[in-house]
């Protein structure tokens, strides 16, 4: 299937708008990076405690910044799940507005936070928050069952099952995170009549349910950067060594540049957006590292496909026309690939918000790069060396510069 039949663009003639467009972004980019002192990393990179918090309502996220802000947490980042209007948030404490050893007190401050504002009713367990171990050991001091005449071991045993199976279960995998009533409970084996009075009078259900907490140390995040960058950096040094054996060597250098192009601008839009960078943002670079190459090396084969066939044409006219001819190609996966990135950067919320974005701006500047950046800086780059060999063969050959003629066919190839 073919988009486009017998294209006759001159991309490389407009290469001076290509790197004028390219420069803009470079600029911006770079600019901003050094005005906001770098990228802002997330929580993967600089260490801190992420919560994940579904509500039974709307988030009002008034009310949770209120209550971050009431116990010195106001630094804190509240990200909603699904847009504005949903039912979960991400609430994320940077290592700056804790101590070391408060990390672990991530949980308990945001808990303390939701409650001063949501409400608590006193000398009341949170039914929707409590642990499976919580639950047992309540169960253990009440012994509805009586199964401590049976030993201690074995009630243990029987009641830190039932709290797995009322808790994990029911409440976080068939009610996800919340409890709808206690009526609802009536229908878990084993809870009898008395067991869920004495658990109305005990508990109260939470407007909100606390779904994971993520806590990353200072050592772990900047071990983390190192391995991230490290990653990417071999990424770029295999695939120039994979080109520079398969091609030449100004191929490889041309790719590896182009892929650099795409890393800097993208990651420069990222400090221009104040897009946190994570784990997902460095899976989609590392991602966007080989699409980019493979468009790269798509457009270089058909090059040395063509230099084979059309050896009385200049190199120039051999990379456009290599460009047209891989130019469905290129639309068609580029297209498809964008088209469902895209998707996820409209509709994924703002968990997938860094990999979405990434992979979208990732791809545009990638399929572009391959077209107006490794094209014009391999085709420039031999060309001055065959200006440069002329004068040294002629010298060769016993004849004065002033005689020498343009180079042949050979010369216009890169050969």
């Amino acid at each position: 299937m073919e988009f486009f039949k017998q294209t006759n663009i001159d991309f490389l003639g407009k290469k001076w708008y290509f790197l004028t467009l390219t420069m803009i972004l470079f600029v911006v980019g770079m600019a901003s990076l050094a005005i906001e002192h770098g990228p802002k990393l997330g929580i993967d990179f600089t260490g801190g405690t992420m919560v994940d918090v579904k509500f039974s309502h709307p988030a009002p996220l008034g009310q949770v910044r209120a209550g971050l802000e009431k116990i010195g947490l106001g630094a804190s980042t509240i990200q909603p799940v699904g847009g504005t209007g949903g039912t979960e948030v991400l609430i994320s404490v940077p290592l700056s507005h804790l101590r070391q050893a408060d990390l672990e007190k991530g949980r308990q401050d945001i808990e303390k936070a939701l409650y001063s504002v949501l409400g608590q009713p006193q000398g009341k367990l949170d039914l929707n928050n409590i642990s499976p171990q919580g639950l047992a050991v309540w169960l253990m001091q009440k012994d509805p069952s009586g199964y401590v005449a049976q030993g201690d071991p074995q009630a243990q045993a029987k009641y830190t099952q039932f709290a797995e199976l009322v808790l994990r279960q029911y409440r976080d995998r068939r009610w996800d995170g919340l409890v709808p009533s206690f009526q609802a409970l009536a229908a878990i084996p084993g809870m009898s009549a008395s067991l869920l009075q004495q658990m109305q009078t005990a508990f109260f259900l939470g407007p909100f349910s606390i779904r994971s907490v993520n806590i990353v140390g200072p050592e772990v995040g900047a071990q983390l950067r190192g391995q991230a960058v490290k990653a990417v950096l071999l990424a770029l040094l295999g695939m120039l060594i994979y080109i520079a054996l398969r091609f030449e060597w100004i191929y490889g250098v041309a790719a590896v540049v182009a892929v650099f192009h795409d890393v800097l601008i993208t990651l420069g839009m990222f400090s221009l957006f104040r897009i946190p960078i994570d784990l997902t943002v460095i899976a989609a670079f590392l991602t966007l590292v080989g699409y980019s190459m493979n468009d790269t090396i798509v457009v270089f084969d058909r090059v040395r496909e063509n230099l084979r066939i059309l050896r009385r044409e200049k190199l120039a006219d051999v990379v456009n026309k290599s460009i047209n001819q891989t130019l469905s190609r290129t639309v068609l996966t580029s297209g498809l690939t964008f088209l469902s990135v895209l998707s996820l950067l409209v509709l994924g919320g703002e968990v997938l918000r860094g990999f979405s974005f990434a992979m979208t701006f990732g791809i545009l500047v990638g399929t572009y790069s391959s077209i107006a950046v490794a094209a014009p800086m391999m085709v420039a780059y031999i060309d001055w060396r065959n200006r440069r060999q002329r004068p040294l063969r002629a010298v060769a050959a016993g004849r004065p510069e002033s005689e020498v003629k343009p180079a042949g066919k050979r010369a216009d190839r890169g050969k």
